[in-house]
């Protein structure tokens, strides 16, 4: 520890030690025979205190000195300050230990910041969740009458929007990977890494590499431009290794015609929110060309959108097929509305798209949706008819994707695969249950505990903002969290 900051140390113990006390800088000063600048300028860190007067402060404050000289060496900073050291947002202020030390040393002001950054993160998460709930439209309109970008309106909100504008169909880039395969691929159905990888340095004169990424990288693609050099990771499997070269396919093109700038301009609230958008139609490409609309919506229909026979007869993966089945709004060749959601074991959403008209929550979800429950038989599908408060009713299904690293998935990845649709389309599917009574077989379901209307969930695991938080010691709901209405209380 150097001279400076041990002072500093010094300084803020001291005072920590006389705020806990309740003693008066004043009356300090007076007792130990100096003036309150200068006992100012120490607790401050700013002047050096003296032995003489350090022995005093220490016996006049009745601590002991060896305890106090250890405490220095700790750099002890407040319990809930230290706790804030993690917090993604303050990262971004570069706040180090030694500032939140000297925050230490003033205990009622570590403990307001520590308060309003809480407070700040419970309104936010709110805020989040209501405006989560509002369609396009209605964000578009809050938007305009703000005057201003709203702070919890993100790219990834942007993106979202922009996909459900143009109904996640793009016919430009179907065109696009139409002609790419009559050029390589011929009649063929599957399309091989090889055959990818041609098309790739024909057309765009880009040689694709197999290299592991640098020590302690996870990069599994990396392209040069300057080199004309795709180097992709020797851990990527055969369906993987296709998606993310038809990718690279995907960004080449949109390059050459410049499609993003066409089509959104400068009209974006984000600086991200362009490249973003590029990615997603990138992937998008990726899927048209590996699965081309007339043929896939032909083998859609002649297999009732089984998702796992598709994945085989194309070659490709679930979560690829589960996206593209989200692509058929071609007007003449229209396939059913799919809501698509992609989750982790802990619930954390990393995708999502409405074609339905289902609301999503920004953070967290139903825990009583197929989507989350699937992980509970990770080897089988998981069906439900699912309702909402407003009585909009779906068909959901979902099935657990693993993939595991070293022969454990705790160093793999473990997603949930969720597809659903409007309760009345069940029946074009192959998946479809049986149905006797839609109102006693729908599984109740909401956007998030925070903003569900329903009174009796047995599963809540937090209180809603829609009803008023109150609990009766004597009375108890099978759920602690749902609200006590009148009927209860009878």
């Amino acid at each position: 520890m150097n001279e400076n900051v041990l002072n500093a140390n010094v300084g803020h113990r001291l005072r920590a030690l006389r705020l806990s006390k309740h003693i008066k800088q004043a009356d300090a000063a007076r007792d130990l025979g100096v003036s309150p600048a200068y006992l100012n300028l120490i607790e401050k860190g700013k002047r050096v205190t003296p032995f003489p007067l350090l022995w005093n402060a220490l016996r006049y404050f009745q601590v002991d000195p060896e305890s106090f000289m250890a405490e220095l060496g700790e750099g002890r900073v407040d319990e809930a300050l230290a706790r804030l050291l993690d917090e993604p947002l303050l990262k971004t202020l570069n706040l180090d230990q030694d500032s939140l030390q000297s925050l230490s040393a003033e205990p009622k002001l570590a403990g307001t910041v520590a308060a309003l950054f809480n407070l700040y993160k419970n309104t936010r998460s709110q805020l989040e969740n209501v405006m989560s709930q509002l369609s396009s439209e209605e964000r578009a309109r809050a938007m305009a009458a703000s005057g201003e970008a709203r702070l919890d309106y993100s790219p990834f909100d942007e993106v979202s929007d922009f996909l459900q504008a143009n109904t996640n169909y793009f016919p430009e880039l179907e065109e696009e990977a139409e002609s790419l395969r009559r050029d390589f691929a011929g009649n063929d159905r599957i399309l091989g890494s090889s055959t990818l990888m041609k098309m790739l340095e024909s057309r765009f004169g880009i040689v694709t590499k197999i290299a592991d990424a640098p020590t302690g990288s996870s990069v599994v693609r990396r392209l040069s431009l300057e080199e004309k050099l795709l180097e992709l990771s020797p851990t990527l499997t055969e369906q993987p290794l296709k998606f993310q070269i038809a990718v690279t396919l995907g960004l080449m093109s949109l390059d050459r015609s410049r499609f993003v700038e066409r089509i959104i301009g400068n009209k974006t609230r984000h600086a991200e929110t362009p490249r973003l958008v590029k990615v997603n139609l990138a992937n998008y490409f990726a899927g048209a060309l590996m699965l081309p609309y007339g043929d896939f919506f032909k083998e859609v229909q002649r297999t009732r959108y089984d998702i796992e026979l598709l994945s085989s007869i194309f070659g490709v993966t679930y979560e690829t097929v589960a996206h593209r089945v989200c692509n058929l709004a071609d007007p003449k060749r229209r396939g059913l509305p799919f809501h698509f959601i992609r989750t982790d074991i802990a619930g954390n959403i990393s995708k999502r798209y409405s074609g339905t008209g289902i609301k999503f929550a920004s953070a967290g979800s139903c825990g009583k949706w197929a989507v989350h429950l699937a992980f509970l038989n990770p080897s089988q599908l998981t069906r439900q008819y699912s309702v909402m408060p407003d009585g909009t009713t779906y068909f959901d299904f979902a099935k657990v994707q693993l993939q595991p690293i070293e022969g454990t998935i705790v160093r793999g990845t473990a997603y949930s695969i969720g597809l659903g649709t409007h309760a009345q389309n069940a029946k074009f599917l192959a998946y479809g249950l049986p149905l006797n009574d839609l109102k006693k077989d729908a599984v109740p379901i909401g956007v998030s505990c925070r903003f569900c209307e329903r009174t009796d969930c047995n599963q809540r695991s937090a209180a809603s903002y829609r009803f008023a938080f109150s609990f009766d010691e004597y009375t108890k709901k099978d759920c602690f969290f749902s609200p006590l209405v009148q009927s209860d209380r009878k």
